[in-house]
């Protein structure tokens, strides 16, 4: 532990501290996890890329999406990782910060690119005429370097405001990575102004992002509605179904952690959410949109026979 006059050069993760047998079944299952999420988007972007069909806006932000949920996962379970296979807790004051604003530049982006996605969604519902000259290779570009940028000066400021407070209370970090509410437990100097900074980027990323999402959906319902045809009705919204479910799970563990307050929760659960939304969802994400896509399974299907015939051959 450190003292209140020295200054604190690396942390302890506290988060596991189990039996050395129940430490090696997470770590088992950690990695499990791990090795399906790193597969899974690997697979659908080297899926997205050979697959002509696939060549469209969509799939382009999906490629993204699939990029950032493996950059997302191995900012935290690297680390998860190393702490359950050696016992080795300590982290370095350098290497917490760089984890710290990784973690945020992708969840930040993650946050920008599902609202991309539903205002593509948006104008391929409400605007079918003109979304081939208005969604051009260029635009898309452009909206994913947006997403980028914004989550960039987010990181840089998030991580500033709060690896420039005293950490001299205790190195000890209830969690098993380097997050926000932990770490500001750990704080000794005055972090009020600090925390409302950081928690107002939160609020304007989130409900920034919800916004658009939220108004894309609107619309989208209105012209939903307006088709004559149940079976018109159904294939319009089965294009929306697997974003819908990727911006529930998302959005609503981050609301859950970032926008809750003092509502007195405990670290436990937060560790419960956090592990549900650095671990699982980047996991499910290829299998929410592989499995309610048929755009998707039929590349896959086509890919499979592919690699089925050179075997034979």
């Amino acid at each position: 532990m450190a003292e209140n006059d020295t200054v604190v050069t690396e942390f302890i993760l506290m988060a596991f501290q189990l039996s050395a047998g129940l430490q090696m079944s997470l770590f088992f299952v950690f990695l499990v996890l791990y090795f399906v999420t790193v597969g899974g988007n690997l697979g659908m972007i080297v899926l997205i890329q050979r697959d002509l069909r696939l060549q469209t806006p969509m799939y382009f932000f999906l490629r993204h999406l699939s990029f950032l949920d493996i950059c997302y996962s191995s900012v935290i379970v690297p680390q998860l990782l190393e702490t359950l296979g050696t016992r080795k807790m300590a982290i370095t004051y350098e290497r917490c910060a760089t984890q710290f604003f990784f973690f945020t530049l992708c969840a930040s982006t993650e946050c920008f690119l599902l609202a991309v996605m539903a205002y593509d969604r948006y104008m391929a519902v409400c605007n079918p005429l003109f979304y081939s000259t208005a969604m051009t290779p260029q635009t898309c570009l452009g909206l994913v370097a947006g997403a980028y940028a914004g989550a960039m000066v987010n990181a840089v400021i998030r991580t500033g405001c709060t690896f420039s407070i005293s950490f001299c209370k205790s190195n000890h970090v209830d969690f098993f990575f380097c997050d926000l509410p932990p770490l500001l437990k750990l704080a000794c100097s005055e972090t009020k102004p600090r925390e409302r900074v950081i928690y107002l980027l939160a609020f304007l990323v989130i409900t920034t992002s919800i916004s658009v999402i939220l108004i894309s959906y609107f619309f989208i319902i209105h012209a939903i509605l307006k088709i004559r045809t149940a079976g018109g009705k159904a294939k319009t919204f089965s294009t929306c179904v697997s974003h819908m479910t990727a911006v529930a799970l998302f959005f609503g563990t981050l609301i859950f952690i970032y926008l809750k307050g003092n509502m007195g929760t405990s670290l436990g659960e937060d560790k419960i959410v956090s592990v549900f939304y650095t671990v699982v969802i980047p996991m499910l994400n290829p299998m929410i949109y592989s499995l309610r896509n048929k755009e998707v399974k039929e590349a896959l299907k086509k890919t499979l026979n592919t690699i089925k015939v050179s075997q034979v051959q």
